[in-house]
């Protein structure tokens, strides 16, 4: 199991070797410690100066995305402890290590979401009822610095997304929160503009759509992994075909497809092969599933009497 760990330390440029893509490796952890560290840093300070700036300039727009940064600050903060823990040696009676961590960090990524946008819905409510005068310019400022911040630490994230759930949560919050920022500067100047109050609870609630909106595909994600589904994007049925044209195979049973983390994958499955198997049939099957599926851990029973056919045939007992 531990025997990836030496992919973390060295470059990993696009295209160095053919599976460079594969979810058998953990990327995260190599290459954005330091831009989570960024991230977390800026983003903190942002939150700490919307929040005060939100409450003396009465803005509920300006809190709702305080509250919309401080959620990523949680995500970001849980997404690098996964990515850390995702590299510890397995000890003990976790043989997959801290992997899951990624999966369990997603999920509660998720709920910090929902919880916090509950709050700020209900103030916002409140604020269409009764409109309160908004400190515009003050607004304005403020939000816009957030729009450079979230938009550079979505750029310190672009180049992981594609390899892991878990840097794709924390780019695609990064990019969202510029755009809210972007809304809260607007619905600021129109304001200061037309007069109307009630455009920044407005704003608030529209913030709090989005982050819903948002969180509904983070939250279904990691629930799926949690239950053990095969990651998305994974083509069973291609994977089920694969097996059956190996050589000697004639037929196969048990297969179950699970994430070991956001980045992991792992497969355990029986061959019928009547003639048997040797070594080299089981490491290039794997190095198939490695480089066409982004399997990076798998384990084939090889069976050679189809009538002892073990009591786990039949797919659906599991």
């Amino acid at each position: 199991m531990g025997s990836h760990d030496h992919h973390g330390h060295h470059h990993h440029d696009h295209g160095d070797h053919g599976h460079d893509h594969s979810r058998g490796h953990v990327h995260a952890p190599a290459n954005f410690g330091k831009a989570f560290a960024i991230g977390i840093a800026l983003n903190t300070a942002l939150v700490v100066a919307e929040a005060i700036y939100g409450y003396l300039g009465n803005s509920t727009a300006l809190l709702a995305d305080a509250g919309h940064n401080l959620s990523d600050v949680l995500g970001l903060v849980v997404a690098w402890g996964a990515s850390i823990a995702a590299r510890r040696a397995p000890s003990g009676r976790f043989t997959y290590g801290f992997r899951a961590s990624t999966i369990l960090a997603a999920l509660a990524n998720a709920v910090f979401l929902l919880v916090a946008t509950g709050a700020i819905g209900w103030e916002a409510i409140l604020r269409l009822r009764e409109p309160e005068p908004v400190a515009g310019v003050t607004v304005m400022v403020v939000a816009g610095i957030g729009i450079l911040i979230n938009g550079f630490t979505a750029m310190l994230f672009a180049r992981g997304r594609k390899d892991d759930i878990n840097i794709e949560g924390a780019y695609l919050h990064m990019a969202a929160d510029a755009a809210v920022s972007l809304g809260v500067v607007v619905s600021a100047a129109l304001i200061i503009w037309t007069g109307w109050l009630w455009l920044d609870p407005l704003t608030s609630l529209v913030i709090c759509a989005t982050i819903l909106w948002s969180t509904t595909s983070l939250l279904r994600g990691s629930i799926d992994m949690s239950m053990a589904a095969a990651p998305r994007g994974t083509d069973l049925a291609a994977i089920r075909g694969l097996l059956l044209a190996r050589p000697g195979v004639s037929a196969i049973h048990d297969l179950h497809v699970w994430p070991i983390s956001t980045t992991e994958t792992a497969l355990t499955c029986h061959l019928v092969m009547p003639t048997g198997a040797g070594d080299a049939f089981l490491m290039e099957t794997a190095q198939l599933l490695k480089t066409i599926h982004r399997i990076g851990h798998a384990t084939l029973q090889v069976e050679t009497h189809p009538d002892n056919g073990c009591a786990l045939a039949p797919d659906d007992v599991v």
